[in-house]
């Protein structure tokens, strides 16, 4: 990984829906605070969108136009009006199975989570023109914070509170880390193979053999 990663990182301030082309100036290592509507959507949800798309049927929200965030949020009501309590991220290697599909499908551009995802959803954001960007774990109460409103839910009925699509209007939710940009760059991989290669050093001069 580049030494220079985080000197030369620049901070975005980005309203959905953002385009293809804003999409590729973004690199990894810059930092997003991004304003507009955001969905949440876990591996239910990617599921029964992907599904019903594959039928024909009429999806309730066009994901090429929001910001699509693995979270399965604690709500309540107040006054009759949904509430967002806590919106940690989810662990984004449970939608890996779904993304690469789901990014071409749907042309979302930007997918928010945790823990990193794998080659094929880099693959696709490369293709398509789309980020993954990081957002911190166990910062729940920082992201509802930046979540203004609830404006509706769709599938509640049918996954459930965690798994719902919640449409939610947000004002610089962030910070995020561009983690997969469109450019082929991977942090969680890079990062991986940086600690294999100093463990694989770490034995040699230790003159250990590496198992």
């Amino acid at each position: 990984m580049r030494g220079d990663l985080f000197m030369t990182a620049k901070e975005w301030y980005l309203t959905t829906p953002v385009s293809e082309e804003d999409i590729r100036k973004l690199h990894a290592g810059d930092i997003v605070y991004l304003s507009g509507t955001l969905v949440t959507a876990r591996d239910e949800a990617h599921k029964m969108a992907l599904e019903k798309a594959e039928k024909g049927e009429e999806l309730p929200i066009d994901f090429s136009k929001v910001a699509l965030y693995h979270c399965g949020p604690i709500v309540k009501k107040e006054d009759g009006k949904w509430k967002i309590v806590a919106a940690g991220p989810t662990t984004s290697t449970r939608m890996e199975m779904f993304e690469y599909k789901f990014i071409h499908t749907f042309k979302t551009r930007i997918i928010i989570g945790k823990g990193g995802m794998g080659d094929m959803t880099a693959k696709a954001c490369q293709e398509v023109g789309a980020i993954y960007a990081a957002f911190t774990g166990g910062a729940a109460l920082l992201a509802a914070d930046a979540m203004k409103e609830v404006e509706t839910v769709y599938w509640l009925d049918e996954l459930g509170m965690p798994e719902a699509l919640w449409v939610l209007k947000v004002e610089n939710f962030g910070p995020l880390v561009v983690a997969i940009d469109s450019h082929g760059r991977n942090l969680f991989t890079e990062v991986k193979s940086k600690v294999m290669e100093n463990k694989k050093k770490a034995y040699q001069i230790a003159g250990v053999e590496n198992k």
